[in-house]
């Protein structure tokens, strides 16, 4: 198995060099929202183990909403941030962008402080890294390579029954046999899955079995101030929630919708003090437990709609990131959630400043539909450049082809395995 791994680069944006940042990012489009894989800045397509990836400009315009608590608005520095998902290491990933669009990202970061000429850019990629709090990945350990390839082999055979559809008038072991040779004849069958990096598993099973009672602790040692000052602060925190800008709210619609799959990116502050901060802290490093070893093969609690997600700590915790990739609408996506688990939603981002009121961290929130959507688009921002390795795949067809490769692997099915097997073609 191959792990996945993440790049979050995060450079303040030289003073007057925003504007011409933009063009420069709208310049790998073919138009906003789509992507050109393969533009000379940075040739996403050409990168064989990268799932996602996002240049955005975090233009926060609820740096204000702070004046609620009687505290003047921060001045925050404009920021550039790349994100990327990708299979292996983020050493061996790194090397490979300064190798192949090492030029391309000289002219993108340049506009940045701290870069020139001379810069020697994977070490000022390497200082300018923010690991995010917390990451989400739908599968660990099924990579890009293999979602094409079981991509293919499902393709192939769906076309191969369209040419002899009498096959499907056979019992389903039967029919399982025969597309099994087929494929296998044929070389359609994707390639073995590599061992797990020994490192990676050893440090792995450290982290579920050394963080368990960390995390314990903090929570049994955090709840008595929860009890105590929790509902005070639930009572008296304002709500900012009116609806988004007409302005935003096309921005952000022209740049959704182009594919199955979307991107989201927001960020806003948390509400001041300690108290906030730290248990903002404290539970997203319990989500992070639970992403990387419980929530894991296919599904976020019950959403199964995401690819990969994070959240991000920036300014000295003060503000965070959140950013996701997604199938779907922003309108369903929003819905699964709530629908679902809408007091996951409550216990991380009821920390942000204007979020609608929670009950005891887990209740109501996001429960109060309007409120929430109108908070969510408020915060969210246009994403300057977007890449979908695998566009017109959503996660179901990935989980779905995977078992199609799976049990074709197998030499023989019943006939109640023949049977769902064939369902899924």
């Amino acid at each position: 198995m191959t792990p996945q791994s993440n790049l979050t680069l995060m450079a303040p944006i030289a003073a007057g060099r925003d504007t011409s940042l933009r063009s420069l990012l709208a310049s790998m489009n073919r138009q906003p929202g789509e992507v050109d894989s393969l533009n000379s800045l940075l040739p996403f397509a050409r990168f064989e183990d990268l799932h996602f990836a996002r240049l955005v400009i975090l233009d926060d315009q609820t740096t204000g909403d702070i004046a609620v608590y009687g505290q003047p608005p921060p001045s925050y520095p404009l920021y550039l941030a790349f994100l990327a998902d990708f299979d292996g290491s983020y050493d061996e990933f790194l090397t490979q962008l300064v190798e192949h669009a090492g030029t391309g990202l000289r002219s993108i970061f340049s506009h940045c402080e701290g870069f020139n000429e001379t810069t020697d850019i994977r070490a000022w990629m390497k200082d300018r890294e923010c690991p995010p709090a917390a990451a989400y990945v739908n599968w660990i350990g099924r990579t890009a390579k293999q979602c094409r390839q079981e991509a293919r082999l499902r393709t192939a055979l769906v076309d191969y029954l369209a040419k002899a559809p009498d096959l499907l008038d056979q019992p389903a072991v039967q029919l399982h046999a025969q597309l099994r040779e087929y494929a296998w004849k044929n070389g359609l069958m994707p390639e073995p899955e590599p061992k797990t990096p020994i490192r990676w598993w050893i440090s792995n099973k450290l982290h579920a079995v050394l963080m368990a009672p960390i995390l314990l602790l903090g929570l049994l040692l955090w709840t008595p101030v929860l009890l105590l000052v929790l509902r005070s602060r639930e009572n008296s925190d304002p709500v900012i929630a009116p609806p988004p800008n007409p302005a935003l709210a096309k921005k952000l619609a022209d740049i959704e919708d182009h594919g199955f799959t979307n991107q989201f990116s927001a960020m806003g502050s948390l509400k001041p003090g300690v108290f906030r901060r730290w248990t903002t802290v404290l539970l997203l490093a319990a989500i992070n437990y639970s992403t990387r070893h419980i929530y894991n093969k296919g599904a976020l609690a019950r959403v199964h709609s995401i690819h990969f997600a994070r959240w991000i700590f920036i300014d000295n915790k003060k503000r965070m990131l959140f950013a996701s990739n997604y199938d779907g609408s922003l309108e369903s996506y929003m819905d699964d959630f709530i629908n679902k688990v809408a007091f996951g939603l409550n216990v991380v981002f009821s920390n942000g400043i204007g979020y609608p009121s929670t009950r005891w961290l887990v209740l109501d929130g996001a429960k109060d539909e309007q409120k929430f959507k109108h908070f969510i688009r408020r915060h969210e921002f246009a994403t300057e450049v977007w890449y979908n390795a695998h566009a017109g795949l959503s996660a179901n067809d990935m989980r779905r082809n995977a078992a199609i490769r799976r049990q074709l692997e197998m030499e023989r099915l019943n006939d109640g395995q023949a049977r769902e097997w064939a369902a899924l073609l």
